[in-house]
């Protein structure tokens, strides 16, 4: 299924900007960066569970947010893209 995590991660102190950093690595290993602090993550539920244990554990949530998504297996005809930074598809065959 696909799943749009969002983030909102306060740094006004460098224990902020740590938290960013955390933050962003993680979702960087399990999905696509579509915007500054928005990921497109095509994972199963499982997967969907460690990663929200993962982040929950980095965030202040006195002072961060998370937010997640479920867009569900049907995705394709719910994302409508335009401009720059053109997506892959993150489900098809990758060539290296």
């Amino acid at each position: 299924m696909l799943v749009l995590i969002t983030y909102d991660v306060n740094t006004a102190t460098e224990a902020g900007r740590k938290r960013l950093r955390k933050v962003a690595k993680v979702c960087t290993n399990f999905g696509q960066r579509v915007q500054n602090s928005v990921f497109e993550c095509v994972m199963d539920a499982a997967k969907t569970t460690e990663v929200k244990a993962l982040l929950e554990n980095i965030i202040d949530k006195e002072k961060d947010s998370l937010r997640f998504y479920y867009l569900g297996n049907n995705y394709r005809g719910k994302v409508e893209h335009i401009g720059v930074k053109e997506s892959f598809d993150m489900e098809g065959t990758l060539i290296i």
